[in-house]
């Protein structure tokens, strides 16, 4: 097929990875390049020869782009994603879909209005860890699954990022930062979520910075920093789910899934590839099992493939805007939840998503 041809609009740290796996790409094409930043355009585009660096302005309008992949901040994806669907392109963006579920579904009207395509990350779940999990749940390896637990937790980007501020204001947190992909993997794997209830709490108002070029700043927190979620699903199973940037160190599991008849430990859902372990009945502790249908590799964008290729076809992809929105009802959702010490029902609902 004619490859897609994609503008990006944010060069910062995740678009790296974008890039390379663009370039290797035999689906996309990418033509150009826009950050506020100007300087930061260019400097991705000195090693992809031929791409124009061009203002978020013009990128939009440019008539050469097909596919926007918005790689903005989180609080600027909606308005920059509503942009670039009103001048008839598709868009691809990273996570989250926006910061409000009423914005995000205003997106998902108006791409379906304008016949367009509206997806995003996180796509790992098409890794081969992901995929494997999924088989082995739907092969009846474990039964029928009945309850689960996800653990993000760490203690915050300050010591590490260079620009760790936006990570505690709105639209960020653990839960919004991290949460998309626990959410999304449970998503996949136990169909979609009937309701949550929350405990959510800002641990620490205040968070030194210890990484350059801010050494020493402090940031204040805007946004809760320990959030532990009750998830129902319409399948019946149940899920616990607890983010956080106030640990220092755990030794719990990324996630793990109960059924009847069996344990499923799952790989980092914020990765590709695996470890796959199960336990199941009539057998001695976890085995290790073998990952198909899937990359194990740093696949980010395959989704964006994926997408490139429905676009062509007329068909659907999995990673899109309808799972995004999902998600983002749930967290949405669960914070609301922390804030009314109340159970939450979701007003959305999605096929479970496949690859």
């Amino acid at each position: 097929m004619d490859q897609v041809k994609v503008g990006i609009i944010g060069c910062g740290n995740i678009s790296g990875i974008y890039i390379e796996n663009i370039r290797k790409s035999p689906e996309l094409q990418l033509v150009a390049l826009a950050d506020l930043d100007s300087r930061k355009a260019m400097e991705k585009a000195k090693e992809e020869p031929g791409v124009k660096v061009l203002s978020p302005e013009e990128l939009i309008m440019d008539q050469e782009v097909e596919v926007v992949l918005n790689l903005t901040v989180p609080k600027a994806h909606g308005e920059v994603s509503k942009a670039c669907l009103q001048a008839k392109k598709h868009v691809y963006v990273e996570k989250p879909l926006s910061l409000r579920k009423e914005e995000g579904m205003k997106l998902l009207q108006l791409a379906e209005k304008e016949g367009l395509y509206l997806g995003g990350a996180p796509d790992t779940f098409l890794g081969a860890g992901l995929q494997t999990s999924r088989k082995l749940i739907h092969e009846g390896w474990i039964g029928r699954p009945v309850a689960a637990v996800a653990f993000m937790m760490g203690h915050g980007p300050e010591s590490w990022h260079p620009e760790p501020d936006f990570f505690y204001k709105e639209g960020a947190g653990p839960l919004f930062d991290m949460g998309p992909y626990y959410l999304t993997a449970f998503i996949h794997l136990l169909g979609p979520i009937r309701s949550v209830m929350a405990s959510t709490q800002i641990s620490f108002p205040e968070r030194l910075i210890t990484s350059s070029p801010h050494d020493g700043n402090l940031i204040r927190v805007d946004t809760p920093t320990h959030i532990a979620a009750n998830l129902e699903f319409h399948s019946g199973a149940m899920a616990t789910l607890i983010t956080s940037f106030d640990v220092w160190e755990h030794g719990l599991p990324h996630m793990e899934i109960y059924g009847s008849e069996g344990t499923l430990r799952v790989p980092d859902p914020n990765t590709f590839g695996g470890p796959v372990f199960l336990f199941s009945l009539g057998n001695e502790g976890f085995r290790e099992m073998p990952l198909t249908g899937g990359p194990v590799h740093n696949a980010r964008g395959i989704g964006l493939e994926k997408m490139a290729k429905a676009i062509r076809s007329g068909t659907n992809h999995p990673a899109n805007g309808k799972l995004m929105l999902h998600v983002l009802d749930a967290m949405e959702s669960i914070l609301q939840s922390g804030r009314e010490g109340r159970r939450i029902y979701l007003t959305t609902t999605i096929t479970s998503p496949e690859g």
